[in-house]
């Protein structure tokens, strides 16, 4: 067809950008879809999608259900090792016509998993990789999104059935990682399967980091009840533009007024100021701080205050104590500082330095897995009779360049 002035003119219809064509995909076809598009653009000849189960220790492949594909190892191997240092590695594969490249799957510094691409062995050098991981963080931005459409995803995190508690659990959650220039958090909770009142949850805006960790007391759908009470509590009033203080506050009265002081939940309310470093916390009950300065850990000692929901009116007071770039800040539920061996022995701050010094420079989400592993390993079964939840934080804050930006840009 030409115009006017004779110059042939173009009807073909756009080709769409890879982000466009999985957003127009149906939730449950994104792997699929994920298959062609790599199939088209880049000669994939095969393309499997492993999301990270509840308790980090398998990786499992999205296939059709109500059966997934055998898992593989979330620590070993090469999908293992690309999730846990969140670099591609790209495997070498027994048909030398053919490589595998793993890249993980990360979302604004939550793991979900890793894409797995067979690739024809002259097709892959440094910059399609690069390409390929660009894809690869565009698909997990889509399976977040599509997880509120269908249970796939959900489902293929699975390796056994969760109980009604720690369903309701990990819907509550934000997620198990968050980051930002100024900081990376890890996260991890066990028994992952049969949680019950553990949670973490965190908030940012442009100039403030809000990060709870809240210990509801009891087991199983009771324990699950109150913490999702608590937790709604603290985010409401966190969203009116509360202080801590007064986010504590109100939690305790809608705990109390629910429960009349026969049940509570401990809580550790912290707000970081990204600018500064200054942090303002409220200890109400039972969860600890640690803080890991170079090869220094010490307890940050906050003046404990009742746990939300023990008293009527309970009045909170906020103190502050100073984080520095590098610092590290490790936050365990009583289910780990309080756990005590078969032998009787408390899992004590000897262990937890040990581990703390022996991972520091892990990430801190393998650092928060190291200590939940640990506790495993003194207690001598995975059948942990408490709730244990570890947040882990590696504190960066804002050289003089950050500071003039106009906001900070999240990773992944």
């Amino acid at each position: 067809m030409r115009g006017e002035d004779g110059d042939a003119v173009d009807t073909s219809e756009p080709v769409p950008s890879e982000e466009g064509a999985l957003r127009a995909a149906p939730p449950h076809a994104l792997v699929a879809t994920a298959g062609r598009l790599l199939a088209e653009r880049f000669g994939a000849r095969d393309v499997t999608l492993l999301l990270a189960d509840y308790g980090l220790t398998v990786l499992q492949p999205v296939t059709r259900l109500p059966y997934t594909g055998d898992p593989v190892s979330a620590q070993d191997g090469a999908a293992g090792t690309a999730f846990t240092t969140q670099n591609p590695v790209v495997e070498v594969t027994a048909d030398p016509a053919t490589q595998l490249v793993h890249l993980p799957i990360t979302v604004r510094g939550d793991r979900l998993g890793v894409l797995t691409v067979r690739m024809p062995d002259t097709a892959v050098d440094p910059g399609t990789v690069l390409r390929l991981g660009d894809f690869a963080t565009a698909l997990g931005h889509e399976v977040v999104t599509a997880g509120r459409e269908t249970d796939l995803y959900l489902q293929a995190r699975r390796t056994r059935r969760l109980t009604l508690a720690a369903e309701m659990q990990w819907q509550l959650l934000p997620g198990r990682g968050c980051a930002r220039d100024e900081y990376v958090i890890g996260a991890h909770l066990e028994p992952a399967y049969a949680i019950g009142g553990d949670n973490f949850d965190w908030s940012t805006s442009a100039d403030h980091l809000t990060l709870t960790v809240t210990d509801g007391m009891g087991r199983g759908i009771e324990a699950s009840l109150l913490t999702s009470l608590a937790v709604g509590a603290l985010r409401n009033a966190r969203r009116a533009g509360l202080d801590l203080a007064d986010q504590a506050c109100l939690a305790d009265q809608a705990l109390y007024s629910q429960y009349g002081g026969k049940v509570y939940a401990s809580t550790l309310l912290l707000r970081f100021d990204l600018a500064t470093g200054m942090v303002r916390a409220v200890d109400a009950g039972s969860p600890r701080l640690y803080r890991q300065r170079g090869t220094t850990v010490e307890r940050v000692e906050l003046d404990p205050q009742m746990p939300l929901g023990m008293f009527e009116d309970t009045l909170y007071e906020e103190q502050t104590f100073q984080v520095r770039s590098g610092d590290r800040l490790v936050v365990l539920s009583s289910g780990v500082h309080s756990t005590r061996s078969a032998a009787g022995e408390e899992f004590g701050e000897a262990v937890l330095r040990q581990i703390l010094g022996a991972t520091r420079r892990s990430t801190p989400h393998e650092t928060a897995r190291s200590v939940v592993a640990a506790l495993i390993e003194h207690v001598g079964t995975e059948d942990l009779v408490s709730d244990a939840a570890v947040v882990c934080l590696d504190w960066r804050g804002r050289d003089a360049e950050t500071k003039s930006r106009p906001g900070p840009r999240p990773n992944g």
